[in-house]
């Protein structure tokens, strides 16, 4: 119904426009424009009311491949940053990697601690590395909740773990996180490292460091050339996949291992 509302509020809006331009138009007319041309908009603005109203499934309709044609353009853009931003995106030796290291077919996923899509998706995507273990999975901590509450919560859960990676433990560390609902204040990310096994005083030394920082604003920079502006965020091969539609992710995962089959 939100979407609906949403088409219906965008049509009104044109309406509206169309309303200012045929006053212009009737302006015009008293400087010498025919007249008719005046009476012809106003029966062809009725028409399409009429049928509008008698037909409003056609609202639906052109929402949808309106949809479908942004996420189409969409798609066909970040396909070109994919492949100008590959290594950074597949091969960064900053990032953690889950799954099979040496896996053929590689996924990357920005993912925030807070998000709850991502804490929803955590569980199928462990499903699917189980099942599939030619994929290799390298995540990019990418906070940005932080942008919408104004905290900083993201960011610091997202710093702590990257220093946890010299503790070699980031696999139990990243599961951990996503599943605990709690609000991640200190206390609570402190618990849920020492819970894994984590020197807690030596991550949250860590966590302050500069190259971490860097880490991130690189992170940030290269999702902003690719358009990935919510998480999850996935990109298999040349597609980007944006949220957690985990068919699509499979999808892409198949495709992605048949073309790397063909260019043995």
């Amino acid at each position: 119904m939100t979407r609906l509302r949403n088409v219906l509020l965008a049509v009104v809006s044109v309406a509206v426009l169309a309303g200012v331009a045929v006053g212009c138009n009737a302006q015009s007319s008293h400087e010498g424009a025919p007249a008719h041309e005046t009476a012809s908009d106003k029966a062809f603005g009725e028409r399409v009311r009429t049928y509008l109203l008698s037909h409003p499934e056609v609202l639906e309709e052109a929402f949808e491949r309106l949809q479908s044609k942004q996420e189409a353009d969409k798609q066909a853009l970040a396909s070109g940053a994919i492949a100008s931003h590959r290594q950074a995106l597949e091969h960064d030796p900053r990032d953690p990697v889950l799954g099979n290291p040496n896996g053929t077919v590689t996924v990357v996923e920005f993912s925030d601690y807070r998000c709850p899509f991502c804490k929803a998706a955590e569980p199928e995507v462990e499903k699917l590395l189980a099942e599939q273990k030619d994929v290799r999975l390298v995540i990019k901590e990418f906070p940005i909740i932080d942008w919408e509450d104004q905290s900083h919560l993201s960011r610091d859960a997202a710093c702590v773990v990257l220093a946890t990676l010299p503790q070699g433990k980031y696999a139990a560390v990243h599961r951990a996180m996503l599943a605990q609902k709690a609000k991640l204040e200190d206390t609570v990310v402190n618990e849920t490292l020492l819970g894994v096994g984590i020197d807690v005083a030596k991550a949250r030394a860590l966590a302050s460091d500069k190259a971490i920082d860097a880490q991130l604003a690189d992170t940030y920079k290269l999702a902003h050339e690719l358009g990935v502006d919510g998480t999850p965020g996935f990109v298999v091969g040349d597609t980007l996949i944006a949220g957690a539609q985990m068919d699509a992710l499979r999808t892409a995962i198949a495709a992605a291992r048949t073309a790397a089959v063909k260019q043995r």
